[in-house]
């Protein structure tokens, strides 16, 4: 029940709760990938079954997909879409100007395609989330698998000449294994704590041989709907530049994310 989730969840569930509503019928949705974005595609799964509601999913994941088929989601792949009405996804960091980081789940190429492909992205976090500068938490940088250590390298000597406060990246792993994502590349981890100017660091990074993308999203995001954990909810749109508050009702007997994990 809604009741007895932590704060944090009850932050992510309003956030989603609230970006449903951007969602009309006849839609073409991409869905993103995490805990966050999880909460919307249940929402949405609702919205489906008990209000008729007529949507196309695009998924970013091959574990988003999954779930929103469950829910009841029509799931399409993007190639049949063409072009997407709206992309709701979280992200792990934004800030003031609502540029972010993603790619915590693993995920990061698939969103900055679908993002990319649609009228509007909009962002669901918790307030957590956000930051004054970007870099705190780790940057994803997908690489191929061919020579990954040589690219790990070359990124690291690259840092050197950026304005970071560190410059230490590792491989993520899945246990004793490389992660590997859904195009079968891997990940690196890059421990910056702070990115001076995160618009130069996306057009470098994505320069290098041997890197498939990375995970800072810039002039990507047009509004963040932003939880609390007392049900609170803010939506800032960076296009209108407006700021919209309210505060979401809690169901407690609606179950329906009670089997809902991360």
């Amino acid at each position: 029940m809604t009741g007895e989730l932590s704060p944090i969840d009850k932050a992510k569930f309003v956030a989603a709760k609230r970006a449903a509503q951007f969602v009309e019928d006849g839609m073409r949705v991409g869905l993103g990938t995490g805990s966050t974005a999880a909460w919307l595609v249940r929402c949405l799964g609702e919205m489906v079954r008990d209000d008729g509601l007529r949507i196309k999913g695009v998924p970013t994941s091959t574990r988003t997909a999954q779930l929103a088929r469950e829910v009841g989601i029509e799931v399409i792949s993007l190639d049949e879409a063409k072009w997407l009405d709206l992309t709701i996804d979280g992200a792990d960091e934004f800030d003031g100007e609502l540029n972010l980081i993603k790619g915590g789940g693993g995920a990061l190429l698939q969103e900055k395609i679908v993002a990319t492909a649609s009228d509007q992205m909009v962002v669901i976090a918790d307030i957590g989330k956000e930051v004054e500068t970007l870099g705190a938490f780790p940057l994803p940088v997908e690489v191929i698998p061919f020579g990954w250590q040589t690219t790990q390298a070359l990124v690291e000597e690259t840092l050197v000449s950026m304005d970071v406060l560190g410059r230490n990246s590792t491989l993520r792993m899945n246990g004793e294994i490389p992660f590997v994502t859904d195009e079968g590349n891997y990940i690196l981890d890059l421990h910056l704590k702070r990115i001076g100017n995160a618009r130069q660091m996306a057009l470098v990074m994505n320069q290098m041989p041997g890197v498939v993308e990375n995970g800072l999203f810039i002039d990507i995001c047009d509004a963040v709907v932003i939880g609390y954990g007392d049900g609170r909810v803010e939506v800032r749109d960076i296009n209108e530049g407006t700021v919209d508050r309210d505060k979401m009702e809690f169901v407690e007997t609606d179950n329906l994310f009670s089997d809902l994990s991360d």
